[in-house]
């Protein structure tokens, strides 16, 4: 049999894949499995509360589960109390008897022999197979609602984790959802490439001074071009001041003031922002360019866009703010374009925002207030986005598993990164489907 995994045996004791019948211990005492018990996926024993039945006695209590038996003590579990109580040890091969802390021996189950050859054969044909998804061959045999099931399921664990950097973000911050909001906001606008750079800025300016010059666009700008460390060459002289429209001018000497007046210390170098290969559209200076106009539109940021956002539309109508016009003639400070933009975020980026700002946005806050509608809001919401195209959904693709809309990629995008990456098909319920025996 091709090499397998503890994990194996646990699907095997889970779903009872494995000759009952005439159940003998390796002490040769009859076994009769009454209650298997629930798996256990943090410390301690596999299964828990089972109800075991050896010889004429009833027992209650632990499933152990290993290759060998001597994992046992490889294991160092004959100190460890919280095995006292197991009452059976399933292996795959027994090689030596085992006992607990006190002494006293445990029995043993071997399931070599014992376990259904189909389930065998189906474990070796997946492991067997070369490909980025272990299943794509067997794909067909599925049921729509099954690899659904598999999707919604992976698209929790990969919203959950995606949450909690804002619940991160909400604790560093004294569960203070407005700033909070406000530093995931730049974090996102930071595109990868200048997530942290734009989250060490919105630390360095809190959003409680920029609330203070709402509809003060100039402000605003002066305040974060400034502390982002793109003003200091005008500022000590080393660019000649006087623009066309004046507008550098202007932010530097309100930069100026305003520093002195809040005690800004910049703590942010020109040098940690990226601009070598990255297009001009998502150069740092105008992603905060359309970050000041769309902090300046309203008083609190948390309130939009939980309370005013409800739709791919609402969010489109929040991100849609107009940015200084001289954004719209320039890339850089001091750079001219050679073409005219309004500086507007495309769709394709307002997806982007909207699948990994305002979703896991939601998310964090439907656990926070444990509300499960907030999921179902999220669900809703990345039903409106279309799908992403990148090279994980294209292996899907081409096993003609085609993604509808954002949900679908999603959810394709945590299952390839956490389950077929990983080769952890036993967790999959695909997986799973594909190991079960043939119905007789």
């Amino acid at each position: 049999m091709t090499a397998f995994k503890e994990d194996f045996l646990h699907l095997v004791w889970k779903y009872q894949y494995f000759d009952t019948r005439n159940c003998l211990s390796e002490e040769n005492a009859e076994i009769q499995i009454v209650k298997i018990g629930f798996q256990n996926h943090h410390e301690g024993p596999d299964f828990k509360e089972a109800h075991i039945r050896i010889g004429q006695v009833d027992y209650h209590g632990h499933v152990e589960i290993h290759l060998k038996s001597s994992d046992w003590k490889a294991h160092d579990h004959q100190q460890d109390p919280s095995y006292n109580s197991v009452i059976l040890h399933v292996v795959w091969e027994h090689d030596m008897p085992i006992q607990r802390k006190d002494g006293t021996s445990i029995p043993t189950l071997a399931l070599r022999g014992k376990v259904f050859l189909d389930v065998v054969r189906n474990y070796e044909r997946l492991l067997a197979s070369s490909r980025k998804i272990l299943c794509s061959g067997q794909l067909e045999s599925i049921p729509e609602i099954l690899k659904f099931s598999m999707l919604e399921k992976s698209l929790i664990e990969r919203l959950e984790e995606k949450s909690q950097r804002v619940l991160d973000m909400l604790a560093e911050n004294n569960q203070d959802w407005e700033e909070t909001t406000y530093q995931w906001l730049f974090w996102n606008f930071g595109f990868k490439t200048n997530q942290h750079a734009m989250v060490k800025l919105s630390k360095t300016v809190p959003y409680k001074i920029l609330k203070k010059h709402m509809n003060q666009p100039s402000a605003q700008e002066a305040i974060l071009f400034g502390q982002a460390g793109f003003l200091g060459s005008y500022s000590e002289g080393l660019f000649p001041m006087g623009n066309a429209d004046g507008y550098v001018d202007t932010l530097v000497r309100e930069y100026r003031f305003f520093q002195k007046k809040y005690g800004l210390k910049p703590e942010i170098y020109p040098s940690e922002w990226r601009f070598m290969g990255v297009r001009p559209a998502n150069y740092p200076t105008i992603r905060l360019a359309q970050l000041a106009a769309i902090v300046a539109h309203g008083p609190s940021l948390f309130s939009a866009v939980t309370q005013g956002t409800s739709s791919l539309a609402d969010f489109h109508q929040f991100l849609d703010r107009p940015v200084s016009r001289y954004w719209h003639r320039h890339y850089h400070f001091g750079k001219a374009s050679e073409t005219i933009s309004k500086r507007k975020i495309t769709p394709s980026i307002l997806a982007l925002l909207g699948m990994n700002f305002m979703v896991p946005l939601w998310f964090a806050y439907g656990r926070f207030l444990d509300n499960f509608d907030w999921q179902e809001r999220c669900f809703a919401f990345l039903q409106e986005i279309p799908a992403e195209s990148n090279s994980i959904i294209g292996n899907f693709e081409r096993i003609q598993w085609k993604p509808l809309q954002a949900f679908d990629s999603q959810g394709m995008m945590g299952l390839f990164n956490h389950y077929c990456k990983e080769k952890r098909c036993l967790d999959c319920k695909i997986g799973q489907a594909l190991l079960r025996p043939q119905k007789k």
